[in-house]
């Protein structure tokens, strides 16, 4: 597990390894994801901060193998699926903009 910082905070735990998490990073989609999905009101991303990959905390891992045991996930998903646990609250429903399949904290 790897987590991805945004200007040196935690902001998200994802299940895959560090080269897909550097393919998403440089893609378009992504880095427009982090500018529109807001924590407390404040973009995750300015487009300028760095982003960076670290290996994830035993307490960050645990949200994500939480978040994977909740029922609403779909089954049809698989180990292929990519999982993105944000660490930080996020203001609004980000599924319908976001580059990667992903699992919202909550």
């Amino acid at each position: 597990m790897l987590t991805i910082e945004i200007g040196g905070i935690p902001t998200a735990v994802t299940n895959v390894d560090e080269a897909q998490v550097r393919e998403v990073f440089e893609s378009p989609e992504f880095k427009r994801d982090l500018m529109i999905m807001n924590s407390d009101g404040t973009p995750l991303g300015d487009g300028k901060a760095p982003l960076t990959v670290r290996p994830a905390f035993r307490h960050e891992v645990a949200l994500i193998e939480t978040a994977d045991e909740e029922p609403d996930m779909d089954d049809e998903a698989g180990d292929d699926y990519v999982f993105v646990t944000f660490l930080v609250p996020i203001d609004h429903d980000h599924e319908a903009t976001s580059a990667i399949p992903s699992k919202p904290q909550g």
